[in-house]
């Protein structure tokens, strides 16, 4: 069996030279991707379509780093702030309007946990998938085989080691699910901070328009 194709069933696998040619596409876009100018927001926002194996009107702001770029599926309005690295030796899948802080770490890949099987020189990918409507805050690292459920908050600093389910706020080092989200968090904005008259008539008159 060829190593693509273990990589691809997540077997551990070696990166070869036929692994390696897969990561060139990715290494020149996302390259291009982090010396574009800043305020190029059309052009941006054309590499990043072409990066992803799957997207619609995603958003990265660079720098930004991954393998391959074809393996990461994200649905409508994904949203990444700086600085965010994916390493999608596996299948990564995030849903709608998922939004990532800055310095955002997924991973993927791993290696064996005992040194001689590690210079063995073979590794491995497990699949990472997350649901619609998450925030990950800033500096979160994202553990390979991790489920995250939608509407789910990620705190800023977490390593999410286990699945997270949905409807919660999650965090630590390992991350672990703090309190429910309810339907009381809808007044505020932040901890004990209220949205004011003006803001929750706006966003009244936009709730009109969608299904949520």
């Amino acid at each position: 069996m060829d190593n693509i194709t273990r990589r691809e069933n997540e077997m551990p696998y070696v990166s070869d030279e036929s692994v390696m040619n897969q990561m060139v596409r990715a290494r020149q876009l996302t390259q291009q991707l982090n010396t574009m100018d800043r305020s190029d927001f059309n052009g941006l926002q054309a590499v990043v379509k072409q990066l992803l194996g799957k997207s619609e009107n995603a958003w990265i702001n660079p720098p930004f780093y991954c393998d391959y770029g074809f393996n990461i599926e994200v649905g409508k309005n994904f949203f990444a702030n700086y600085n965010c690295t994916i390493l999608d030796v596996a299948k990564v899948k995030i849903g709608d309007n998922v939004l990532f802080a800055p310095n955002v770490a997924v991973y993927t890949a791993g290696h064996p946990l005992h040194p001689v099987m590690r210079q063995s020189e073979y590794e491995y990918g497990i699949g990472i998938e997350i649901g619609d409507n998450v925030w990950i805050g800033g500096n979160a690292v994202i553990l390979p085989g991790v489920k995250i459920g939608s509407n789910s908050v990620i705190a800023a600093g977490s390593v999410v080691t286990k699945d997270i389910p949905n409807w919660v706020v999650a965090g630590g080092n390992p991350c672990r699910v703090i309190r429910k989200i309810t339907e009381a968090d809808r007044e505020y904005y932040y901890k004990d901070r209220k949205f004011d008259d003006e803001a929750m008539q706006n966003i009244n008159e936009w709730l009109k328009g969608t299904d949520l």
